[in-house]
C-alpha cells in the first residue's frame, strides 16, 4: 500500500543560513494493505512531516514515496490532489472541519472532490448522504447534531465528525495525526474503538501517529520513527 525508498527531506533553510540538514532520512519503509500501524516518536521528531510525505502533501528532496504503486513525485500538483482525494482519508490533529458547514456537509466533503469516493459511497449505501448518516451513527454522534455548524460542537464531537469524513467512500488509506491528543482517557478509548473497527471492517490501511505509546498494543504493527529515521535529529518544528 505504501512504500518508501531512500527518502530524504529537509525544510528550506531559515534566513538564508545555508542548506538545511535533512530532518527525515528513511532508507526503507513498507506498509502492507489492510494493516493498522502505530507510528510513534517524540514531539518535534518529524512525525507530522513524515505523514505529509506519505500523503503527497510534501515531496522528498530525494528518494521516493509511493501509494498504491504510484510515486507522488511523478504526479503534477493537481494530480496529487486528485489522487489523494480518491485514496486517502486524513484525520488532522486539530480536525480541520469547516466551522460554518453543518456536520453532514463536513462529512460529505471528500465526495465533492472525489468521484471515486462518491461512487463507492453510493454503491455501498445508496448515496453519499446515506453513507454519511451511517458513519455518523457508527461513530456515535446523535442525529440531533447533524444539521448544526461544526463550530457548535465539542472537541469530542468534532473528532467523531473528522473520523466519519476520513472514512466516507472507503479510502484505501486512513492517516491519523495524533487525533486523541486533546481527549481525556474515556473519550480516547471510545474513539480508538470506533476508528479501528471501521478501518478493519472496510479493509483499509491505517497509519496512526501518536507519542502516546499506551495505544500501541491495539495495532497490528508498531514503528518507531526514531529507529527508522537516520537523521540525527529534526532541525525544524514538527509541523506541516
Amino acid at each position: 500500500m505504501i512504500e518508501v525508498q531512500d527518502l530524504r527531506f529537509a525544510w528550506p533553510a531559515v534566513w538564508g543560513h545555508g542548506p538545511a540538514a535533512d530532518c527525515i532520512a528513511i532508507d526503507k519503509l513498507t506498509i502492507a494493505a489492510g494493516r493498522t500501524v502505530f507510528l510513534h516518536g517524540p514531539s518535534g521528531g518529524g512525525k507530522s512531516t513524515l505523514l505529509g510525505l506519505l500523503s503527497g502533501v510534501l515531496l522528498p528532496r530525494s528518494g521516493s514515496v509511493s501509494l498504491l504503486g504510484t510515486r507522488w513525485a511523478d504526479l503534477s500538483g493537481a494530480r496529487r490532489d486528485a489522487f489523494r482525494a480518491d485514496h486517502v482519508g486524513y484525520i488532522f490533529q486539530q480536525f480541520n472541519l469547516l466551522p460554518y458547514l453543518s456536520v453532514l456537509d463536513n462529512v460529505l466533503l471528500p465526495c465533492r472532490f472525489s468521484a471515486r469516493r462518491r461512487e463507492r459511497a453510493s454503491r455501498e449505501a445508496g448515496s453519499p448522504g446515506a453513507q454519511a448518516r451511517e458513519l455518523l451513527q457508527r461513530v456515535g454522534l446523535a442525529e440531533a447534531y447533524w444539521a448544526r455548524p461544526a463550530a457548535q460542537l465539542s472537541v469530542g464531537q468534532q473528532q467523531r465528525v473528522a473520523a466519519a469524513r476520513a472514512l466516507i467512500g472507503r479510502p484505501e488509506v486512513v492517516i491519523a495525526d495524533e487525533p486523541t491528543s486533546a481527549l481525556d482517557a474515556a473519550l480516547r478509548d471510545s474513539f480508538m474503538d470506533l476508528l479501528l473497527e471501521a478501518c478493519r471492517a472496510s479493509g483499509g490501511t491505517l497509519v496512526f501517529v501518536s507519542h502516546d505509546e499506551r495505544l500501541a498494543a491495539r495495532f497490528d504493527e508498531r514503528v518507531s520513527l526514531s529507529a527508522i529515521n537516520r537523521a540525527a535529529s529534526a532541525s525544524v518544528e514538527d509541523v506541516l
